[in-house]
């Protein structure tokens, strides 16, 4: 996680059994000045997993206090629950920094203890991982609320994969028409079949499940992770038209534009990606003969707060296609059911190209699709790097 000391072993455990369960959680380090003022740093996947779940989006939050909002919450105990609320704010400073404080904390926390924070139906629910073996409550003979919690939201969350997969089987064998001859047309299909309004929210799809859809053919293409513009004001370029007026070629119809692949591990057009681990920042740079440009960044805590919230849970449906009087029609073959995608090794990857980014600026009007007059920067991943991005994964024949 983002700015915490190592983890003890049990609190490694604690981790490793609610991921288990299927229940997913953000954490927090109390730490000495945080105890002391009551006051701590709301980080980035903290943010976006209160985004995901509901809770809260800082983003859209004024600075001051009298934009505080309180946030009904639970402290977990094998012993008892202490009902309590959690504030979250932004101060009046010059970035408004975002912040939260768990009332009644002190009393029972020392410096540098860390609680997990899972949410729930507008609430939370924290339990002190140093100090509770959570895998000794929920198997315990005896009544507690840590078991009683954690079992009724475990069987929560596992029905909403249950229910999403017996959508999938129930069509078992059955071809469908694709609403519209494109890559997305099966994809914007399935989401009809399931009752999904088609919009560009960057969560997740149903109920916290993302959908991914690829043909049988393509199985071996990259995957789509999930777009993000570029960080306009740490660029040097302000605008994807700018970026083409200074980079682009023109195309056989006269377009002048950028549409290529670029990676970190080689050029592209003049173009390569470069992980820059001290400044935590994705920049795109154009290469020249000696020395580059710099071009646009992505700042990294963004794009892992991206994966986090895109891709908590994921189902990847595989289809047989095939294509009849100019008309397309598919047929679910198997789903790839990922969980908790490894944040420590998107970097990593980054850095090895099994993680590109797609340019798409300044299209032609006829190629143009979604906001941002057409411009878009995809993050896709090479299929063999699934295993090392989400290692937890189950595999539906459909």
């Amino acid at each position: 996680m983002i700015h915490m000391r190592p983890f003890t072993p049990l609190e490694l455990k604690n981790q490793h059994y609610l991921v288990n369960l299927g229940i997913s959680f953000t954490q927090v380090q109390i730490t000495e000045t945080g105890l002391k003022k009551s006051i701590l740093d709301a980080t980035v996947p903290m943010r976006a997993y209160f985004k995901e779940n509901e809770i809260h989006d800082y983003d859209l939050q004024s600075q001051g206090p009298e934009s505080k909002i309180l946030i009904p919450t639970h402290i977990l105990s094998f012993q008892n629950v202490l009902n309590t609320y959690t504030s979250l704010y932004r101060p009046i400073t010059k970035k408004g920094d975002p912040r939260l404080w768990i009332y009644k904390l002190q009393a029972f926390t020392q410096a540098d203890d860390i609680y997990i924070l899972i949410a729930n139906g507008g609430e939370l629910y924290v339990i002190n991982s140093t100090r509770e073996d959570i895998k000794q409550a929920v198997e315990s003979v005896l009544i507690n609320p840590i078991k009683e919690y954690l079992l009724a939201l475990s069987n929560q969350v596992q029905e909403v994969s249950r229910e999403l997969l017996q959508h999938f089987r129930a069509a078992s064998g059955q071809w469908f028409e694709s609403e519209v001859m494109a890559d997305t047309g099966i994809g914007r299909t399935i989401e009809t079949l399931l009752g999904i309004p088609m919009n560009s929210d960057k969560t997740a799809d149903y109920k916290g499940i993302e959908l991914k859809s690829a043909r049988g053919n393509r199985l071996g293409a990259r995957k789509n992770l999930f777009t993000q513009t570029p960080n306009w004001e740490l660029s040097r370029c302000k605008s994807g038209q700018e970026i083409v007026n200074k980079y682009g070629y023109f195309t056989e119809d006269g377009f002048k534009t950028i549409q290529t692949t670029v990676s970190a591990t080689h050029p592209t057009r003049d173009l390569q990606l470069l992980v820059n681990d001290f400044n935590g920042l994705l920049e795109l740079q154009h290469i020249r003969d000696v020395g580059h440009d710099d071009i646009a960044v992505w700042q990294l805590l963004k794009l892992h707060e991206r994966l986090l919230t895109k891709h908590h849970e994921t189902f990847w449906i595989n289809v047989e296609n095939r294509i009849e009087n100019n008309k397309e029609y598919f047929r679910y073959d198997n789903i790839i059911h990922t969980k908790n995608p490894n944040i420590g090794q998107f970097d990593i990857l980054l850095e090895q190209g099994m993680i590109t980014v797609d340019l798409l600026l300044c299209r032609p009007s006829h190629q143009k699709s979604g906001k941002n007059g057409g411009d878009t920067y995809s993050f896709k991943m090479k299929s063999k790097a699934m295993p090392l991005l989400f290692p937890e994964k189950l595999i539906y024949k459909i």
